[in-house]
């Protein structure tokens, strides 16, 4: 435990990455797919035989286009930043493992990043200011740009969940880096890859169906019913390819993992109706409404399709995404980096150390020789439990012990100490680290929390030295 905490109370901190990460990726992967419908979409226009139509198509574009520089380059960076800044206090010790392992691959991605800034804001301001040959060369180099960045945070998110046995081989004695190819192209990267292709393309046929359904249709039916039926074609692939690509990833997850689908881990008593198993059927239903709108409402019937109809197809696919999102990470449980280290941030193969030093053993954070139990449970719990519970809101622990007394909580802790394989929460939750006297504190804290008319409160002693 050797950093503060940020401590967000009711939500808690997981949750914040979590809302800041959806909106992110729906923008983050528009930017890609968006990247290479522009200027597609551009030579499309540029091919038309009929001058109004095409006038109009290039119109259209270059406004779509202001749509797509405002929505990727500043709501984009921004929620970029604060998805680094949220998992920098959330999670240093994994944040610090995917800098210094994939420092090299972050340093290139920022400088296509900077690339995608610059010929985005190029493309914009020079439509019809450039020859037309040259206005479409520059969106084509924003299109490779954004894949490039795709590339690259595709192999670092695939990393976290399988790292591969040549980077857990070396993991821990400082040549980590040396392995930076290995652990880049893991077993999950190319059907990760693929599967955000699709979803990169989906998601700029939907964006464009926004701009798309503000056409006049009375005005411009030609335009409209063009622009809206070309955009849903987008879809067609993703929804194609993606069940098989979906099989292909799952068979390439750890077995512990893909056993998350069939277990309970939302609540103590949810049954075997798994968290995991819930965003899969989101995923599924969502996906299914989306292409029954945007074939029925859309495609079919493009000049009556409107804002609102664009809006509901976007909140669907905002869905599909999170659901997508949620699962990805609910499948690395009970890990942050797959076999190396948990999701509170213990490395795994430090467990036995701190279960024979103490969790708190080299905290700079707490007084471990005069601070109460209580205020040492404290501590143990914003550094074991805090990264996935809170007290009183989101998945509280409160509320999953109420009903227990000390006895039995000590019970539960014990199980979660000792972390045998027959134990369910084993799947999903790291071991709960430490000394006897550790198991105690904790203890003490929660039941002073679930029990506090019983439990003697103390006064709280935390403090840095």
């Amino acid at each position: 435990m050797n950093y503060p905490f940020w401590d967000i109370p009711h939500l808690g901190s997981g949750w914040v990455i979590g809302l800041i990460a959806i909106f992110h990726v729906m923008i983050s992967q528009f930017a890609v797919g968006g990247g290479f419908y522009l200027p597609l979409a551009e030579r499309k226009a540029l091919r038309m035989t009929d001058p109004a139509l095409r006038a109009d198509w290039l119109k259209q574009l270059a406004s779509h286009s202001k749509f797509f520089l405002v929505l990727t380059a500043v709501f984009g960076t921004v929620s970029g930043v604060g998805i680094w800044f949220a998992i920098g206090l959330t999670h240093p010790e994994a944040t610090s493992t995917l800098i210094h392992n994939f420092v090299f691959g972050w340093a290139m991605e920022w400088v296509f990043f900077m690339v995608e800034l610059t010929t985005i804001a190029v493309y914009y301001y020079t439509w019809n200011r450039v020859p037309e040959k040259l206005h479409l060369k520059v969106g084509w180099v924003y299109a490779g740009a954004s894949v490039a960045t795709l590339i690259i945070i595709n192999g670092i998110l695939s990393f976290m969940l399988t790292p591969g046995d040549t980077w857990i081989g070396v993991a821990g004695t400082g040549h980590e880096a040396s392995k930076f190819w290995n652990a880049f192209f893991n077993p999950t990267y190319w059907p990760s890859l693929l599967l955000r292709t699709c979803v990169c393309a989906s998601l700029a046929g939907i964006w464009a169906l926004i701009t798309a359904s503000r056409i006049d249709g009375d005005k411009h039916p030609e335009l409209k019913t063009s622009k809206v039926q070309w955009s849903v074609k987008w879809l067609v692939p993703s929804f194609v390819a993606m069940p098989f690509l979906m099989i292909w990833y799952y068979a390439m997850v750890p077995a512990s993992q893909r056993a998350l689908l069939t277990l309970g881990i939302d609540t103590i008593n949810s049954g075997t109706f798994s968290t995991v198993t819930r965003m899969a059927l989101i995923i599924i239903v969502t996906s299914a409404t989306i292409i029954w709108v945007a074939y029925f409402l859309a495609y079919r019937n493009p000049k009556e399709f409107n804002l609102a109809h664009a809006i509901a197809v976007l909140l669907l696919a905002l869905m599909a995404t999170g659901a997508g999102e949620y699962s990805r990470e609910m499948l690395r449980k009970p890990y942050v980096i797959g076999r190396w280290m948990y999701s509170n941030g213990v490395r795994v193969p430090y467990v036995s150390r701190i279960n024979t030093q103490g969790y708190l053993a080299d905290s700079n954070w707490v007084w471990n020789g005069s601070a109460s139990s209580y205020s040492r449970g404290e501590a143990i719990f914003r550094g074991e439990c805090g990264s996935c519970h809170t007290l009183q809101g989101y998945r509280p622990l409160a509320h999953l012990l109420e009903g227990r007394d000390r006895a039995n909580i000590h019970n539960f802790i014990v199980m979660l100490h000792e972390n045998k394989a027959d134990s369910p929460y084993r799947k999903f939750m790291p071991p709960m680290v430490g000394t006897e006297q550790d198991v105690n504190d904790l203890t003490d804290f929660l039941n002073a929390q679930v029990n506090p008319l019983q439990s003697a409160q103390k006064p709280l002693l935390t403090a840095q030295k």
